[in-house]
C-alpha cells in the first residue's frame, strides 16, 4: 500500500482517515469514496508495474506495429479499413474480451486519385501536394492559372480585385491548430467567393521537411466548388517571396479527386463486463480510421491501441471492475466523427449510466498531464486517482479533457478525459506521410497505457459514480 499523503484542497488539510472531505464550491465527498480510492492504489501500482515492467511491457507498441505494417493507412470508405476492422475483431476475441462486436455507421467516401501541381513560371518546379478531403477534382487537363498569394482571409479581401481567375495560395503562418486549421477548412470557399479557380493552402504544421499535410475541408453549397489542396511551408513561403519581388507565378494543378456515394463502415467494440453494475460504463476510445497517407500510427492508431491495452491489462491481472469498461475504436473521425455520432445516437438514451468517457487522439507520446472535464468534486476525485502515477513521472491533472468523438457525451454532462502530450511534435507529423511507426516510442506508449488503465479501472471499480 502507498502511504497516506495529506493534500491541501480548498483550504483544508485532508486525509483519508474517515473525515468527510468538503469541496466548498459544490458538495461533500464522502470519506467512504476517499478511502475507496486510497484502497485502489494497490491495484494501481500493480497496473503500472505490469504495463511498464511486466508481461504487458511494449505490448501495445508491438500490436500497433503489426497492425500498421499489415494495413497501412485506413481512410473511411475504403475496403482496407473494413479489412482492418475484421482483423481487429478477430484479435479482440483471441484476447478473451467480452462482447466483441461492431456497430454500423454510414460514412463519406472520398477518393484522392492522382494529383500534381507544377510551377511553370518564374521557373519550372514540381510541387509536393496533398489534396484535401471532399475536394472536387480538376478538369482532365488540369487548371493552369496565375497565382495570387495571400497571408490571411483579411488579406484576401483586400486583394479581392486581383483574385478573379487566379489560383489562390494561402501562406498563413502557423499560429496554433485551432487558428490555422480555419484556412484548410474554409480556404476554398473564401477563394471561390472572390473568383478564385482553385486554392492551395500552406500545410497546418509548425515544421516541415518539404512535407504536405492533408485534412478535411468544407464546401458551402451556396458557393461554387473549386479544387483545393495543401502545399508545403517551403513552397508557400517561396511563392510569397516571388510575388513580393514582382515575379509572375503560374501553376498547373491536376487532381482526380472524387466524392463517391456514402458507404457503411463500423465502430469496433469490446468490453470487460462489470461485476456489480454492468449497465454502468467507463468508455475508453480512439479512432481506427486514418488519412490515406502514412500509416495512421500516431493519428490515431496509438490512441485506439492503448484503449485495447487498458482492457487487456485489466484482464491479464484478473481484476473484476464493478462497472463495465468498454473500448470503442471509432470509424470516420477524420471526415467529421461520423462513427461517433452514430454511436451516440444509438446509445444516448443510456447517458445517465455513462460514468466517464475518455478519448486519446493527441498522440501517445510521454504524458504531460491527464486532461479532465468534470465538476469540482469529480476533479478532486480524479486527482486522487492518478496519485500513484506520480511515482513514474509528474502527470498533473489538467483542464479541457475531451475530443471530437466524445463531444456529444460531454455536451450531455458526462465527465471526460484525455492525455496531454507535446502538441508541437504531434502536428509535425499530423495528416502527413510522416505518420508512421517511426514516430511511436514503446516506453511512451507503456506510460500512456498505464495512465489510461489506472483511470479507467479505478473509476469503474470504486463504489460510487463520479459526481456530475
Amino acid at each position: 500500500m502507498l502511504c497516506v499523503i495529506p493534500i491541501l484542497l480548498a483550504g483544508f488539510l485532508l486525509t483519508c482517515q474517515g473525515i468527510p472531505i468538503k469541496d466548498t464550491r459544490l458538495q461533500w465527498i464522502s470519506s467512504r469514496t476517499w478511502a475507496d480510492i486510497e484502497a485502489h492504489h494497490t491495484d494501481a501500482e500493480r497496473i503500472i508495474y505490469h504495463a511498464l515492467y511486466g508481461p504487458a511491457q511494449n505490448q501495445s507498441y508491438k500490436r500497433l506495429a503489426e497492425f500498421t505494417d499489415t494495413f497501412g493507412s485506413r481512410i473511411a470508405g475504403s475496403q482496407n479499413l473494413e479489412n482492418a476492422i475484421d482483423y481487429l475483431v478477430a484479435k479482440l476475441k483471441e484476447d478473451g474480451l467480452d462482447n466483441v462486436h461492431t456497430e454500423a455507421a454510414q460514412v463519406p467516401h472520398w477518393v484522392r486519385g492522382e494529383e500534381s501541381a507544377v510551377m511553370l513560371s518564374p521557373r519550372y518546379h514540381p510541387m509536393a501536394i496533398l489534396g484535401l478531403g471532399s475536394s472536387i477534382g480538376t478538369p482532365e487537363n488540369g487548371i493552369t492559372a496565375d497565382v495570387l498569394v495571400v497571408t490571411s482571409f483579411d488579406d484576401l479581401k483586400a486583394k479581392a480585385k486581383l483574385a478573379k481567375g487566379k489560383i489562390i495560395v494561402y501562406n498563413q503562418e502557423f499560429v496554433n491548430y485551432g487558428v490555422s486549421v480555419k484556412y484548410r477548412r474554409s480556404g476554398a470557399v473564401e477563394a471561390a467567393k472572390v473568383g478564385g479557380v482553385a486554392s492551395l493552402i500552406r500545410s497546418v504544421t509548425p515544421f516541415s521537411i518539404y512535407s504536405p499535410h492533408t485534412g478535411w475541408q468544407d464546401y458551402d453549397d451556396s458557393v461554387k466548388k473549386i479544387p483545393t489542396a495543401c502545399i508545403t511551408i517551403e513552397d508557400a513561403e517561396m511563392m510569397q517571396r516571388m510575388q513580393e519581388q514582382g515575379d509572375k507565378i503560374r501553376v498547373t494543378l491536376k487532381m482526380q479527386a472524387k466524392n463517391l456515394p456514402p458507404v457503411m463502415s463500423r465502430n469496433t467494440v469490446a468490453e470487460i463486463k462489470g461485476s456489480k453494475y454492468p449497465e454502468q460504463v467507463v468508455l475508453v476510445s480512439g479512432h481506427l480510421d486514418s488519412w490515406d497517407v502514412g500509416q495512421g500510427a500516431m493519428d490515431d492508431g496509438g490512441g485506439a491501441f492503448i484503449s485495447w491495452q487498458a482492457l487487456s491489462i485489466v484482464k491479464q491481472l484478473g481484476l473484476q471492475p464493478k462497472r463495465t469498461i468498454r473500448m470503442v475504436m471509432w470509424t470516420a473521425e477524420e471526415e467529421g466523427a461520423f462513427g461517433a455520432q452514430a454511436y451516440y445516437n444509438k446509445h444516448k438514451g443510456n447517458v445517465s449510466n455513462f460514468d466517464l468517457v475518455m478519448e486519446s487522439d493527441g498522440g501517445t507520446f510521454m504524458p504531460l498531464g491527464f486532461q479532465f472535464n468534470g465538476n469540482s468534486a469529480a476533479k478532486s476525485i480524479m486527482k486522487k486517482i492518478i496519485e500513484p502515477l506520480q511515482r513514474v513521472r509528474s502527470i498533473p491533472l489538467l483542464p479541457n479533457g475531451g475530443g471530437e468523438d466524445i463531444a456529444e457525451w460531454m455536451k450531455a454532462g458526462v465527465p471526460s478525459g484525455s492525455i496531454a502530450t507535446d502538441v508541437n511534435k504531434y502536428f509535425k507529423f499530423h495528416h502527413s506521410n510522416g505518420d508512421t511507426m517511426t514516430v511511436q516510442d514503446p516506453v511512451e506508449m507503456n506510460v500512456c497505457a498505464a495512465l489510461w488503465t489506472v483511470v479507467a479501472y479505478t473509476v469503474a471499480d470504486i463504489e460510487d459514480m463520479l459526481p456530475r
